[in-house]
């Protein structure tokens, strides 16, 4: 007698079949639970997201100095399309939290490796975004100012003419888009990835359906990170140190609420 083994499922399959639908009060509910995770890290979350706050304020100064000021909004805007991936360290240390174990900062660095090679595809692509979203935001400069490069005052004062307010516009519709589609395709792919190192395309995949399943908690939950991140960057980047914690941790929440087992 022949022993035939079963069919192995589809892990894709797998991984749709366990996404859940929520309401909207599970954003809170989120929120809560990064914020707790984020007083239990003690100093881990609020210095790992100081370093986020030194890149933002070099990214600021430096491009001032180079006389490239016009890039400053559209490279601010590309530092934070990576925001999935920059909080990778924040799951990890959510998951162990989880697990009941202690915070330690080798959660953190180490997180990248329970899924190496997806993960860095992962961080490969969206940095492709972030490359492609800076091209077209020079090349919108050009369209709509006749020299590519001027001082930062000049740049101030230039912003308040028709053609200044009719740039800023485009930049921001054009924002808005990259930065739905990122959300639709990672707002839950990069803490999965992590946790049962399924590969970028079924992860996007799931991402996408997730918000497909639950529009109106989805669209809460992106205005509440830009919101929140928002709120971050305006003392000098300086409430990155809570706002980037707490929106990590509270990423890890929603994905194991959406797709997996509620925390």
């Amino acid at each position: 007698m022949n022993d035939v083994s079963p069919p192995k499922a589809d892990p894709a399959l797998s991984m749709i079949q366990r996404i859940h639908a929520v309401d909207t009060d599970h954003v809170w509910h989120w929120l809560r639970l990064g914020w707790r995770d984020y007083i239990h890290s003690g100093w881990i979350g609020p210095l790992y997201g100081a370093v986020f706050a030194a890149i933002g304020l070099f990214i600021v100064f430096g491009l001032a100095w180079f006389g490239w000021p016009y890039l400053i909004t559209p490279m601010i805007g590309g530092f934070l399309l990576i925001g999935p991936l920059s909080a990778l360290g924040f799951y990890g240390l959510s998951s162990h939290l989880e697990k009941g174990d202690g915070p330690h900062w080798r959660h953190l660095y180490q997180a990248w490796r329970a899924n190496t090679f997806h993960i860095m595809t992962a961080g490969l692509v969206l940095m492709l975004v972030v490359m492609i979203w800076a091209r077209l935001s020079i090349v919108l400069f050009a369209l709509f100012f006749p020299y590519q490069s001027m001082s930062l005052d000049s740049f101030v004062a230039q912003s308040a003419t028709m053609a200044g307010i009719s740039f800023t516009l485009f930049m921001l519709a054009l924002g808005a888009g990259v930065a739905a589609l990122v959300f639709v395709t990672t707002v839950v792919a990069l803490p999965m990835m992590l946790d049962v190192k399924t590969d970028i395309f079924t992860a996007a995949l799931v991402s996408t359906l997730v918000v497909f399943k639950n529009p109106k908690p989805m669209a809460l939950w992106a205005t509440t990170i830009a919101v929140v991140t928002g709120i971050g960057l305006l003392p000098a980047f300086l409430g990155l140190t809570v706002a980037l914690p707490v929106i990590g941790h509270a990423s890890w929440h929603a994905y194991r609420d959406l797709v997996g087992d509620s925390a």
